[in-house]
């Protein structure tokens, strides 16, 4: 009867033990998704500021219309994609598409004086920043729990109900890791 007691208690530990470390990746889990419906949220909010930006720099901009489409293209590009690493791929060319059309508008001193262009550049420039916070914020929640997956024993538990490993939001665009250069002469 004895012997029965503790294999019972050593069985009643071992499933509080599981369920407790399911219960800790399901969370980690929700994190990994709350923080990728952060950057979401931020990119949406980008996409649809681009169109107003492009529209509003059209009739200073005749010239520029290669600079504009191309604008256009990546954003439907930054859209449609679907993966993570597609989307970060598509979010870095968009990222660059707009740093070359604020290139183009330094040549249009009455287009950067419009209070719309400027409103609607100071916009897209604090949404450019929430969206390096939140990538951040889901960089850090993936690395989390792709960690507690990878260690034991929650591998254990991970590799019993299939949970697998999240990507990181890396920047594609090689432009955006190089370090500027200044060049004074």
């Amino acid at each position: 009867m004895t012997t029965a007691i503790i294999v019972l208690v050593i069985i009643v530990i071992i499933a509080l033990f599981f369920i407790g470390m399911y219960n800790a990746l399901v969370r980690l889990r929700n994190r990994v998704r709350n923080a990728w419906s952060q950057i979401d949220v931020q990119l949406k909010r980008r996409h649809d500021l681009i169109p107003n930006l492009v529209e509003t720099a059209k009739g200073y901009m005749k010239h520029e219309l290669q600079t504009m489409e191309s604008v256009t293209q990546a954003r439907s590009r930054a859209m449609s994609a679907e993966s993570v690493g597609d989307r970060a791929k598509a979010e870095g060319e968009l990222s660059g598409a707009i740093s070359k059309f604020f290139l183009v508008v330094e040549n249009y001193p009455d287009l950067k004086a419009n209070q719309n262009f400027l409103a609607v550049q100071e916009e897209l420039t604090s949404t450019e920043n929430k969206i390096s916070f939140a990538r951040q914020s889901y960089n850090d929640q993936v690395l989390f729990f792709n960690n507690k997956i990878q260690v034991f024993p929650s591998n254990v538990v991970a590799g019993m109900f299939n949970f697998k490993t999240e990507e990181f939001f890396e920047i594609e665009e090689e432009a955006e890791r190089a370090a500027p250069k200044v060049d004074f002469s």
